[in-house]
């Protein structure tokens, strides 16, 4: 398994509404790409910035491919992600899971 995260950092009062709009973007995409395993969401806010972390799981280089595209180390954006995000960073990273444990809420 993959994990591939990507983190990105929006103004604190619009860490809800950001929120809600990755539900529609990212995370419905990630769900309807074949070899997508789950995701993790994590966000914190440190003084004005949310910083939120995003770990999707997958089963395969190629599978990320699909999401991703051929150039997969890239992040990938929508058109509306600039009137939420302070930048755009360019690159996730990726790594091999090599045990994970579910973590009961």
């Amino acid at each position: 398994m993959i994990a591939r995260t990507w983190h990105g950092r929006v103004p604190a009062d619009k860490a809800d509404a950001y929120y809600d709009y990755l539900q529609g973007t990212g995370f419905a995409d990630y769900r309807n790409t074949l070899g997508n395993l789950g995701l993790l969401v994590m966000r914190r806010t440190e003084d004005n910035v949310t910083h939120y972390v995003l770990t999707t799981f997958w089963d395969s280089f190629e599978a990320i491919r699909r999401f991703a595209g051929d150039d997969y180390g890239r992040a990938r954006y929508y058109p509306e992600d600039d009137r939420f995000l302070l930048e755009r960073e360019p690159f996730v990273a990726h790594h091999e899971v090599l045990e994970a444990a579910a973590v009961a809420p």
